[in-house]
C-alpha cells in the first residue's frame, strides 16, 4: 500500500497522460547554476534552465519556484498574467524536474531570479522528496537511497566532486611523473597479491573457479617485467571481510610501480603528492579530521616499526626478543597469538601502542620479513624488509616497499603462505606460478606502493567513516 501522498501523485501523472503528457526529451538548459550566478545580464536576453523543484512560495498571482541543477539553486519567478499554465506550475511537487525559459533579474532580496516566460513539466516525481527538504537524517537510509542524500544535501554532493577532484589530480601528477595508466583483470586464476579472504565465483564458458581480485599488485608488476617501466592504475579491489568505519568489501585502490626505484624514493614522491593534493584540493597543508588537527607541511618524520614500538609505544628491552613482546602484551592487555611469530607480535604491538598515536604524517619503516611477503629483505637485516607504511589521522594511508625480484626466494615465501592457508589461515596467500614464472623471466629493480583512494578521499573531506565516501556501500538488502 502506497502512501496518500505517492497515491496523489500517481494520479496526477495518470491525468497528465490523458493530457498528452509524454516525458518531453528535447529540451535542454542553455546555462548552468554556477554561471548563472556570475553571468552578464542583459537586457532582453533569455536562458533556459532545468533542474528539480526544491522549494516553493506560492503567493496568489505571483510565485517563486527554487530549482536544483547539477551545479547551483536556480531561482525562477512566475506571474499569473503571463503564464496560462501558472495554475499548473503552481500545482508542481517538489521533487519535479522542469525548464523555465525567461529572462534574468536581480529581486529586492539581491537574489538572481529567472522570470519566467514559459515553463515545462520534464519529469513528475511519484515519490516525494525527504520532508520539509530537510534533508535525509537517517544514516542508514542515506546509504541505501543515495540518490535522496545528493538531492537533500549539498555537502554530499560536494564531497563526491571533492572526490573526483582528488582522482583527477592523482592521475595527473602520475602522468607529470611519467607514469602509464593501465587496466589489469578483475577475475583471477589465483587470489594474490595481499592478505585477504576473498570474493569466489564461477566462470561457465571457461569451467573453472575465479576469484575477484583482493590486490592489484602481481598483474603489474608482470607489467613491469614486461618493460613498462612505470605504471599505475585506479581500480576496485574486492575482500571479502568486515565492515567498519574504514572498511568496505568493495574499495579503490591506487598502485604504482617504478623500475629502478627504491621505497626511499616513493617515499619523497608520495610527499609531493599528498602536498599537491593539500594545496590544490584544500588551499592548505593543515586540516581538520574529526577531533584531530593534523599538519602535513614537510619534512614528514620516518621511524622503524621497532624503534616506534620502544619510542612511541614505552616498550623496552630486546624487541627481537618474543618473550618481551608478550611480557609487553600482557601489561597493556593486547591479545597475541599464542603461536604467532616475533614479526605478527611486534605488529600487533604497534598497532594498539603506536598507530593510534601517529596524527601527523609519520613513514613507518622497515616491517618484520613475515608480515611482508612480497617486499625485499633489508641487505643487513633478513627478519626485516625495505618496506614503509604511512599513517596520518592514526590511519594507514600508503603501503609501499622495495619489490622481491628473486623468484626462488618468492617461491619459498608463497609456500610458507601456503602451508599458512592450509593450517587455516583465510587470508594467506595463495601460490601463483603465473607470477613466480614471470619473475623468472626478471624483474628489474622496482619499488611499488599502494593507496587507499576512499582513505585518502576520507582525510581530505574529514569523514570519519568510509560510506562517507562510497557512493554506494554494501548494506544488508532492505526486506519489504
Amino acid at each position: 500500500m502506497r502512501p496518500e501522498q505517492e497515491v496523489l501523485r500517481f494520479q496526477k501523472l495518470k491525468a497528465l497522460r490523458e493530457n498528452g503528457f509524454s516525458f518531453p526529451n528535447q529540451i535542454k538548459p542553455t546555462i548552468l547554476g554556477d554561471s548563472f550566478q556570475t553571468v552578464e545580464i542583459k537586457e532582453g536576453e533569455e536562458f533556459t534552465v532545468c533542474g528539480r523543484v526544491t522549494q516553493k512560495r506560492v503567493m496568489g498571482k505571483a510565485s517563486f519556484i527554487h530549482i536544483l541543477d547539477s551545479k547551483a539553486k536556480i531561482q525562477l519567478y512566475g506571474r499569473k498574467d503571463e503564464l496560462s499554465d501558472y495554475d499548473d506550475l503552481c500545482e508542481s511537487d517538489l521533487g519535479d524536474i522542469i525548464s523555465g525559459t525567461g529572462t534574468i533579474f536581480i529581486t529586492k532580496t539581491g537574489e538572481r531570479t529567472i522570470h519566467l516566460k514559459s515553463w515545462k513539466l520534464l519529469v513528475k516525481a511519484l515519490v516525494p522528496l525527504p520532508e520539509k527538504w530537510h534533508g535525509l537524517s537517517d544514516v542508514e537510509a542515506r546509504y541505501r537511497y543515495r540518490y535522496l542524500d545528493l538531492i537533500s544535501n549539498p555537502e554530499v554532493r560536494e564531497n563526491f566532486k571533492k572526490r573526483s577532484e582528488i582522482v583527477q589530480k592523482v592521475r595527473e601528477f602520475l602522468v607529470q611523473h611519467q607514469f602509464l595508466e593501465v587496466e589489469t583483470p578483475v577475475l583471477h586464476y589465483v587470489p594474490a597479491g595481499a592478505s585477504a579472504k576473498p570474493f569466489k565465483t564461477h566462470h561457465n564458458a571457461l569451467g573453472t573457479d575465479m576469484y575477484l581480485r583482493v590486490a592489484l599488485e602481481l598483474p603489474l608488476k608482470k607489467l613491469v617485467v614486461g618493460g613498462l617501466e612505470r605504471v599505475f592504475e585506479i581500480g576496485r579491489n574486492f575482500r571479502n571481510e568486515g565492515i567498519s568505519r574504514k572498511h568496505n568489501p568493495e574499495f579503490t585502490m591506487l598502485e604504482f610501480y617504478q623500475a629502478y626505484a627504491t621505497f626511499e624514493d616513493l617515499m619523497i614522491l608520495t610527499e609531493k603528492l599528498f602536498l599537491k593534493l593539500a594545496d590544490e584540493v584544500l588551499s592548505s597543508r593543515k586540516l581538520t579530521y574529526g577531533e584531530l588537527e593534523v599538519d602535513l607541511s614537510p619534512p614528514w618524520k620516518r621511524i622503524s616499526m621497532e624503534d616506534s614500538v620502544r619510542e612511541i609505544g614505552g616498550v623496552d628491552g630486546n624487541l627481537r626478543d618474543i618473550k618481551v613482546l608478550h611480557e609487553a602484551a600482557a601489561r597493556n592487555k593486547i591479545h597475541l597469538e599464542e603461536k604467532g611469530d616475533w614479526g605478527r607480535c611486534l605488529e600487533a604491538l604497534w598497532g594498539a601502542l603506536v598507530e593510534p598515536k601517529l596524527i601527523n604524517p609519520t613513514f613507518i619503516t622497515h616491517h618484520p620479513f613475515s608480515i611482508s611477503p612480497l617486499a625485499r629483505k633489508t641487505e643487513n637485516d633478513p627478519l626485516i624488509t625495505d618496506r614503509f607504511e604511512l599513517i596520518v589521522a592514526g590511519m594507514e594511508m600508503a603501503n609501499a616497499f622495495s619489490e622481491l625480484n628473486d623468484a626462488e626466494d618468492q617461491r619459498e615465501r608463497f609456500e610458507e603462505q601456503a602451508r599458512r592457508k592450509d593450517a587455516g589461515d583465510e587470508e594467506a596467500h595463495d601460490m601463483d606460478e603465473d607470477f613466480i614464472r614471470a619473475l623468472e623471466v626478471g624483474l628489474p629493480p622496482t619499488a611499488g606502493e599502494g593507496i587507499g583512494i576512499d582513505r585518502l578521499v576520507m582525510l581530505f573531506t574529514n569523514s570519519t567513516n568510509i560510506r562517507d565516501v562510497v557512493l554506494f556501500p554494501q548494506l544488508k538488502p532492505d526486506v519489504v
